[in-house]
């Protein structure tokens, strides 16, 4: 009878590595669009996607549920970056609890030393549906690159600060002081 090899053969899919740095996104059930996705879309067409980076996401109920997530992204799943996305409503109310939520997220990224971008949508940021849904699709990519940028390519931001670069409607442009 013959032996059996007692060393085991790797096969080529355990060989593989797994990526090391891992991109956040969080959104909401709340918001009228479907930002995470988006955002999920834009990332996967970035240089190293499922290589040299994985995405990690999760859905919450409201955008005052975003800092908890967003830190657990980070603590519990080892992200280096999380983008927070939301829809604030039309009420006075929701103004308030946006300030609240934005306050909550600013804690969790000094609690955690890592950055979380937040990604807010205003529901009355136009009337026009259409129009709004291109702020929301426009926004949550741009934002979703910008993270991208700040862990792989902080050069691409430096090329562009100072020139009124917008996200989710037209860019304002620089100011010239002649």
């Amino acid at each position: 009878m013959a032996k059996k090899n007692s060393k085991k053969k790797k096969s080529k899919k355990s060989s593989k590595k797994e990526p090391t740095v891992r991109i956040g996104v969080v959104d909401t059930m709340f918001a009228r669009y479907d930002m995470g996705q988006a955002a999920c879309d834009e990332l996967a067409i970035c240089p190293g996607y499922n290589k040299t980076f994985k995405v990690h996401s999760q859905t919450v109920p409201g955008f005052k549920d975003l800092a908890v997530a967003a830190m657990n992204l980070i603590e519990r799943d080892g992200c280096s970056i999380v983008v927070a996305l939301g829809m604030p409503g039309t009420a006075p109310i929701d103004k308030q609890c946006a300030h609240e939520a934005a306050m909550g997220i600013m804690q969790a990224q000094l609690l955690t030393a890592t950055p979380i971008i937040e990604v807010f949508v205003h529901e009355d940021e136009s009337t026009d549906p259409k129009v709004l849904a291109s702020v929301f699709e426009n926004r949550s990519r741009k934002h979703a690159r910008n993270a991208y940028w700040m862990l792989f390519e902080p050069e691409q931001l430096r090329r562009r600060a100072g020139q009124g670069i917008r996200q989710g409607f037209d860019d304002a442009g620089p100011l010239q002081l002649k």
